[in-house]
């Protein structure tokens, strides 16, 4: 994963705090050119750290993935690591499982009270 600082962490820094959003919104909150945002957007897409969503394929809308709000999260680390990519999946998979075996370790009755 080779991304580009600080376009990238702006891109999806300005999905994380706005939500959903097309290239020419992303080109006035980050301040970058409409081409570069076009060039990058498909780029983090096939990194998995944003997703293109809308009614239409061709829509342009696009949303940012855990693992992209994981890449801001670790931003710090992103020259100092060899597999940044590894480092995003790895505390996100282990607290997803780790979340999912505590709800099925506590059961709650009808009224609310635990069992």
């Amino acid at each position: 994963m080779k991304l580009r600082q600080p376009t990238d962490f702006l891109i999806l820094e300005a999905l994380e705090e706005r939500g959903r959003n097309v290239a020419t919104n992303l080109q006035a909150h980050t301040g970058k050119s409409r081409q570069n945002i076009n060039t990058r957007l498909p780029v983090l897409a096939d990194y998995g750290l944003i997703r293109k969503i809308g009614p239409a394929e061709r829509s342009g809308l696009y949303e940012i993935t855990p693992n992209g709000k994981a890449a801001l999260i670790h931003r710090e680390k992103y020259g100092e690591v060899d597999d940044f990519e590894a480092l995003l999946e790895g505390p996100t998979a282990e607290i997803d499982d780790q979340a999912g075996a505590a709800g099925f370790a506590r059961c709650e009755s009808e009224d609310g009270d635990s069992e």
